[in-house]
């Protein structure tokens, strides 16, 4: 595992950089807007945003009803770390995969996503064999194209096969529109959810209609959630990156009506050069964030660009004019994509008032399998 940034107690000047670095307070006012703004419906947080189970536990105590996880082994450190509900928001296909999921149902309520007959039976045997229960849900493809079985008929087809099926329990629908979350016009997005929505809602009538029951529609992100909440079909939200956000979704063209969220998480680095006046280096290159979003954000440091990286260098542009840079300066960072920027560390350090605070462990890092 990695140093230890800091102890808590220590000042913000002493955090060993590179260091991944929540402010506590954005942070919690993240989680109470978002809990107060679901209080009529279930909130089923997306922990594969921060991989950190004291993070789900803080969601938790404000009334969230689980955790969903995108993988087995995340599931796993969720489960061992006292989370006793939790959704695989995946399709687990492999034998040795399905086996660990069915041996969390000892101790936690699973769930997982199954979009084609073949995963019914394969989860259902080894289900019955371990003499425990998995909720499943059918994933229909609402718009990604990415997993899941087309609505109506088909989607009604893997009801039955589930229904039929020893060991499992259809909780209902997954109608997770992905693609939705960075359209960057609020009209794009409301109408993506909106079709979602429909498509949904007429596989659920019809699987309803067979004499099936189906009790739950389930899916959203941080970029729609609203529109999921306030659709009439969704049952439970599942946003994730709410309680960090990322340069990324700060590019969404934000509607009157959405509720904001605050940017909470950033990678703190310090200059090691300053090779000439319109140029300075820090210690966080392309090992210390996901680039996949774009490079970092410079935050709230005038006239300094983030412009290039190598593996263990950030190449930043001073302006003209700007405060020249200074050997040893820290300087804070908005990665541009928060899910794979945490999952480079193991730590998380939370500030407050310039003072550590707390380290969580990112004890679902690396979970791949």
């Amino acid at each position: 595992m990695q140093r230890k940034p800091a102890p808590p107690g220590d000042r913000l000047d002493t955090i060993d950089t590179p260091a991944l670095v929540v402010d506590a307070d954005a942070f919690e006012r993240n989680l109470d807007r978002m809990a107060e703004a679901t209080r009529a419906i279930r909130l089923r947080p997306h922990a594969k945003s921060h991989k950190c189970p004291a993070i789900a536990k803080a969601q938790l105590a404000r009334g969230a009803v689980g955790v969903c996880c995108q993988k087995t082994d995340e599931a796993a450190a969720f489960v061992a770390a006292g989370i006793r509900d939790v959704l695989v928001t995946n399709e687990i296909v492999a034998p040795a995969k399905v086996a660990r999921l069915v041996d969390l149902a000892r101790s936690a309520r699973i769930g997982v996503l199954v979009d084609a007959v073949p995963a019914v039976a394969t989860i259902s045997q080894a289900a019955t064999r371990a003499g425990v229960v998995v909720d499943v849900y059918i994933e229909v493809d609402v718009g990604a194209h990415r997993c899941g079985v087309a609505p109506g008929e088909p989607a009604l087809e893997l009801a039955r096969a589930i229904a039929l099926a020893p060991g499992l329990r259809l909780r209902g629908l997954q109608a997770y529109q992905g693609a939705a979350q960075h359209l960057r016009e609020p009209g794009a997005r409301r109408d993506a959810i909106a079709s979602a929505a429909a498509a949904a809602r007429r596989t659920r009538e019809m699987i309803e209609g067979a004499g099936i029951a189906c009790e739950l529609v389930t899916g959203a992100g941080t970029g729609t959630w609203q529109h999921e909440r306030d659709s009439g079909v969704y049952g439970e939200l599942q946003p994730g990156s709410y309680v960090f956000m990322d340069a990324d979704y700060g590019r969404n063209v934000a509607d009157p009506s959405d509720l904001r969220f605050e940017q909470s998480l950033f990678v703190l680095a310090s200059v090691m050069s300053t090779p000439a006046a319109d140029r300075a280096i820090v210690d966080a290159g392309l090992k210390a964030f996901s680039f996949d979003s774009g490079r970092p954000l410079v935050h709230q440091r005038a006239g300094a660009e983030y412009v290039k990286a190598s593996d263990e260098h950030g190449v930043l542009r001073i302006a003209a004019g700007a405060p020249p840079a200074q050997l040893g300066e820290r300087v804070w960072l908005i990665p541009g994509h928060c899910d794979p920027t945490v999952n480079l560390y193991d730590w998380i350090v939370a500030v407050r008032g310039g003072i550590v605070e707390a380290l969580w462990p990112v004890e679902a890092r690396g979970a791949l399998g």
